[in-house]
């Protein structure tokens, strides 16, 4: 099993290879790849050192799997020439996730509809993996009208240069600015840019990947995403309508035995999700459950995952897992 893993020196490409490690894919070959400039270097990878691949050296190679986060533009250029080269993308960025002809895929909720003709497989945005994990087995229940969110981004989901400036203005040291704006002892209302329609970019992925991981496009979204100074996950306080009426003591239930799924729901000994706590876990977790009394058949909820671990690298890895478990990749 030969695998390639394009963007193998950014933020989420080094957390890609240590996932891997860490759940013994079954790798044969590994195949990092980068920019030009990092071609030749060497990276580490389960005590052994492998030198960094250009693109077309990755093709040649022939790879069962490409596991890629190295931004939308490379994978636009890139993932069809792999694909075309009979390799199966996964892709991180957002330039898959809502072309019609693309899986999007989070593994506990849709990963069956994968083929072995699916060579590019879209990896969703990170704050809507975490909530469609938390959601989907109640709209199978319930079924979902509504969904309000609003997040509490960590810094980590811009990357190093974001993590950077926090950590350089808490040591009171100039440098590069990730955002307009100083982060540290602040909150930036703006993820990404702005759209027409006055929402930003990442708020209308979790409007728009939430119906198509979920199947349906009838749920209604509507979110406010937004950057904070912490490391470790993103936060979501997220307000549910079913169009059923439900018993709170069975949404407990249904999440407690939701796969990938954590409960910490436990008020009178203030246990609940906190994204220090969540940092290097694969899990998502749930807590603050709780009847919305304003509204009829509403919940609220709070959802706290790591953004670079399920968000981002663990997913993809989960998707690689089921293509080989299904025999979908030779």
């Amino acid at each position: 099993m030969k695998i390639a893993v394009v963007g193998a020196t950014g933020l989420v490409g080094t957390k890609m290879l240590e996932v891997l490690a860490e759940r013994n894919f079954p790798i044969t070959d590994l195949i990092p790849v980068a920019s030009e400039k990092s071609v030749g270097k060497e990276i580490v990878f389960k005590g052994k050192s492998y030198k960094v691949h250009s693109m077309l050296d990755a093709i040649a190679s022939k790879p069962h799997i490409a596991l890629f986060s190295a931004g939308g533009g490379t994978s636009l250029e890139w993932a069809p020439k792999f694909a075309e080269a009979g390799i199966t993308v996964i892709d991180n960025s957002s330039a898959w996730r809502m072309d019609q002809s693309k899986k999007l895929v989070v593994p506990e909720i849709n990963a069956h509809q994968l083929t072995a003709e699916d060579r590019i497989i879209a990896n969703p945005n990170c704050s809507t993996i975490q909530m469609v994990v938390a959601l989907n087995p109640l709209h199978q229940k319930y079924k979902i009208k509504r969904v309000i969110v609003s997040t509490y981004q960590s810094v980590t989901g811009t990357g190093v240069k974001a993590v950077a400036q926090l950590l350089n203005e808490r040591s009171g040291i100039e440098g590069e600015m990730a955002y307009k704006y100083k982060i540290d002892l602040n909150v930036i209302p703006q993820i990404d840019v702005f759209t027409d329609n006055g929402y930003t970019k990442e708020e209308m992925k979790m409007v728009n990947e939430t119906k198509k991981i979920i199947g349906d496009d009838s749920i209604r979204v509507t979110a406010t995403t937004v950057r904070i100074p912490v490391m470790g996950g993103h936060s979501e306080s997220v307000n549910v309508e079913f169009e059923n009426e439900f018993d709170i003591k069975d949404i407990f239930k249904i999440l407690s035995e939701t796969k990938g799924v954590v409960l910490q729901d436990d008020i009178s000994n203030q246990i609940y999700p906190m994204p220090i706590n969540a940092h290097n876990k694969d899990e998502v977790f749930v807590g603050r459950i709780r009847r919305d009394e304003s509204q009829a058949n509403a919940l609220n909820m709070w959802i706290v995952s790591d953004n670079l671990r399920k968000g981002a690298a663990t997913n993809a890895v989960q998707i690689a897992e089921y293509l080989v478990a299904a025999k979908l990749v030779k």
